[in-house]
């Protein structure tokens, strides 16, 4: 009776979104420090199982909390003031989390920061059995270069993070194919290559012989926010939240703004600055979450722009998608959908605008070349992500 009460309020605590350190039994001790702590930092720290473990020094506060995957894990107080506790284990792969201390939320100070959900906050990586395919080996290396150009759409200075394969500066006559690859929601030009690990994936795909030698270039598509039609002054202070409310006056469309920034402004720059070949044979654009929203809605409306196409968890194409733009399934040579499989068994915001491994198979059999992957057991979350590029990276620009 009483481990039947015990599991009870455990499920109650989780169904609430709050669950206390105390509460959790038969943990596992073998924390190990992440692999992206801070340097010489002890917390976090990661099990076996998956649990996250935290620890901060905050005598005068009443309550700390860790908010990780949508729920806080209360942590415990020592007669020193350290709070430490630990989280439900947590699917592989990097999640954001943050501390909660009395009601502020704050990075932990024992984590390296990571631009997600609009602000530079913490990051774990829980260990995977496959992430060998993102490690750091001895391998030739390509670049991941940071570069400022000027965007006469927004009349501003902008900067994009682009790959360049190794070999690039060896070889002045040859020339690349290259890949526009955009980020979520909430995240920047940054996060491909940070959370993503981009260019370790391209390294070890190249050095194996797996995939072709490409450029990919990463630019903040998040750009498509407007302030709220005549705004009243005492809402100013406000802006910001209002600017990034979706759909309807005021809020944004997916690919507006970004669309004539990327058409007008970064593929020239980079067709002028880098040895691509520059056609759309030899042009690419994929994306995840909102990225794949954005490349679905861009490739659609520019069926002569791009010949590659990667949408990781950010929808699918229909049959009446190509009714509507013939010359998308005339263009297309490779059209790449992927999802984790949680996202499949639960899907988000009701729905994908129909099954997406329907209508990917639905456009096999029209004559497209399509291909649907399943990342097994990883749900809105990187690791999905990291592998969708890895095995997109295989099929691009062989066809």
């Amino acid at each position: 009776m009483k481990k039947q009460l015990q599991k009870f309020v455990m499920a109650l605590l989780l169904t609430s979104g709050v669950c206390s350190a105390q509460s959790q039994t038969s943990v596992v001790e073998d924390f190990k420090p992440s692999s992206v702590n801070q340097p010489g930092k002890e917390y976090p720290m990661v099990n076996s199982e998956g649990r996250v473990r935290t620890q901060i020094s905050a005598p005068g506060a009443n309550k700390v909390q860790l908010d990780i995957g949508a729920v806080k894990y209360d942590l415990v107080k020592d007669e020193k003031g350290v709070w430490t506790g630990e989280s439900a284990p947590q699917d592989v792969g990097f999640h954001y989390y943050q501390l909660n201390i009395d009601g502020a939320s704050v990075p932990d100070p024992g984590s390296l920061y990571f631009f997600g959900a609009g602000r530079w906050g913490s990051g774990i990586e829980i260990p995977s059995d496959d992430q060998d395919f993102f490690a750091l080996k001895d391998v030739p290396h390509g670049e991941l270069r940071e570069v400022p150009y000027f965007s006469k759409t927004s009349n501003s200075v902008r900067r994009a993070y682009i790959y360049t394969p190794p070999g690039y500066d060896k070889n002045n006559s040859k020339r690349y194919p290259v890949l526009y690859l955009q980020h979520g929601m909430g995240e920047n030009e940054t996060g491909w290559g940070n959370q993503g690990h981009t260019n370790l994936i391209m390294d070890n795909l190249i050095a194996e012989g797996k995939a072709v030698p490409f450029i990919i270039v990463m630019e903040n598509s998040g750009v498509n926010f407007e302030r709220p039609r005549n705004p009243r002054p005492e809402n100013t202070a406000n802006a910001d939240s209002t600017r990034r409310r979706p759909g309807g006056p005021g809020g944004f469309d997916f690919a507006g703004e970004f669309k004539k920034i990327l058409l007008n402004d970064l593929i020239p720059y980079v067709e002028a600055n880098y040895r691509v070949a520059g056609d759309m044979k030899n042009r690419a654009m994929a994306g995840l979450s909102m990225g794949g929203m954005q490349t679905r809605l861009i490739t659609l409306a520019n069926p002569d722009v791009f010949s590659q196409i990667g949408m990781f968890s950010g929808g699918s194409i229909s049959m009446d998608d190509i009714k509507n733009t013939p010359d998308f399934k005339k263009n297309v040579k490779l059209l790449f959908i992927s999802y984790g499989s949680r996202e499949l068994e639960n899907p988000r915001g009701g729905g994908f605008g129909g099954d997406p491994k329907v209508n990917t198979q639905s456009l096999k059999e029209a004559g497209m070349n399509t291909h649907f992957y399943v990342s097994p057991g990883t749900a809105h979350e990187w690791h999905s992500w990291r592998r969708s590029l890895y095995q997109f990276a295989q099929l691009v620009f062989k066809n």
